[in-house]
């Protein structure tokens, strides 16, 4: 009985897609936040991301639970996630109180925190791409 070995299909997968959307979001907070600065409708469109971003952070942590209950890997991928929302938690309660000291600080570290982690979910794709799946 022979079996013959094919590379693992590519794909895309929600973790991917929600990970980069939180990414991207924190980015155009940061935007957003030279447009507070600088204009008077900046107020109105940080406080709209702010609502994005949360959403995308959640649906982060949505993403990693469903990647670890279907595929049965690890869960540290909910911890990150978890954190993340932590962290966007304390991000809009110092948005609130105008405390830009600790909020802008914040919002650096964060955007950092979800670039690493993009980069570790697209590596560890890539790594994990190259698998071999068995047909019979």
């Amino acid at each position: 009985m022979a079996t013959q070995t094919t590379a693992a299909p590519r794909t895309t997968t929600f973790t991917q897609v929600a990970i980069a959307l939180q990414t991207l979001t924190l980015f155009a907070q940061a935007v957003s936040a030279g447009l507070l600065l600088s204009t008077s409708y900046g107020e109105t469109v940080h406080g709209a991301g702010a609502r994005v971003m949360y959403g995308a952070t959640m649906l982060y942590v949505l993403a990693a639970i469903l990647a670890w209950r279907r595929g049965g890997g690890s869960p540290r991928p909910i911890l990150y996630a978890s954190g993340f929302l932590v962290l966007a938690s304390v991000q809009v309660v110092l948005g609130i109180a105008h405390q830009p000291a600790l909020h802008v600080p914040l919002g650096v570290l964060m955007f950092g925190l979800s670039v690493l982690d993009l980069g570790r979910v697209l590596f560890t794709a890539v790594i994990g791409g190259g698998r071999q799946q068995r047909t019979a």
